[in-house]
């Protein structure tokens, strides 16, 4: 379980980018963090992967904190930052290098046909398209099977049909080992197609403003009543997150104007 207790951060200039932030993921949960700018989603997901320290509060991973970068902890970014001096294949395996080399070349080939890129092993990331980069870089993250994988808004520089395409692609991927997924992401669709649980945060200071369950069974039919429905309650939820500190969240279905 993925434990975040009343994590707070300052930073040196005095800026207070989270206040008392707390949240618990259960073991394979998919939970979606969305909020307006400035609210702290991308603050606090590198507070969970250990690239930044916490003021106040702690992280941590089946009862073991998480104060640096570890291995049970995965993180996509939004650009796949793949290394270029090294093929696809061995960009995929660069952390496996505790592996055998047989074990290692077959998790990369099997990561490789599960994102339709068989093949494509010895290329250079400069061969790429926008979309198959991305996917490497989700394969990398998931072939070491961290126990939590981290996202901030990996596909929030693709088109929408790519971008269809990769959540669908992340699912299946998901599905083989099921780790806990903690995803920054501004699209309502996106969080609605993917989460168990949209959570809504609010800015200045950023603190969780609103949970929403998601109890659409997968594959998700986004043309349906219920995944309107439930874009509704995030959207809802949204908007009552950009009004007074002191404000509830509106009730499902309120509208969301400023989205």
């Amino acid at each position: 379980m993925l434990i975040l207790d009343a994590l707070c951060k300052t930073w040196p200039n005095g800026t207070q980018a989270l206040d008392r932030a707390s949240l618990a993921l259960e073991p394979g949960e998919i939970v979606a963090l969305v909020g307006g700018s400035g609210c702290g989603k991308t603050t606090l997901l590198r507070l969970v992967s250990g690239l930044e320290h916490p003021s106040a509060g702690s992280v941590s991973v089946d009862g073991e904190a998480i104060a640096a970068p570890h291995p049970a902890v995965g993180i996509i970014f939004q650009e796949p930052r793949l290394l270029p001096w090294l093929s696809v294949a061995a960009n995929i395996g660069f952390g496996l290098g505790h592996l055998p080399a047989g074990e290692r070349a077959s998790r990369v080939d099997e990561a490789l046909l599960r994102v339709g890129l068989a093949g494509y092993g010895p290329r250079w990331p400069r061969e790429l398209s926008g979309g198959q980069a991305q996917r490497v870089a989700i394969v990398r993250a998931l072939v070491a099977r961290p126990k939590v994988l981290l996202m901030d808004e990996p596909f929030s520089a693709l088109d929408a049909l790519t971008r269809a395409s990769l959540q669908d692609h992340l699912l299946a991927l998901w599905e083989a080992h099921r780790p806990t997924l903690l995803l920054v992401t501004h699209d309502v669709e996106e969080a609605a197609a993917l989460a168990d649980r949209a959570v809504v945060m609010q800015p200045r200071p950023g603190r969780i403003f609103a949970e929403i369950p998601v109890p659409l069974p997968r594959p998700r039919d986004r043309l349906s009543a219920d995944f309107a429905q439930v874009k509704r309650e995030i959207l809802a939820a949204l908007d009552g997150s950009l009004a007074a500190p002191s404000a509830e969240p509106k009730k499902a279905g309120a509208a969301a104007g400023w989205w």
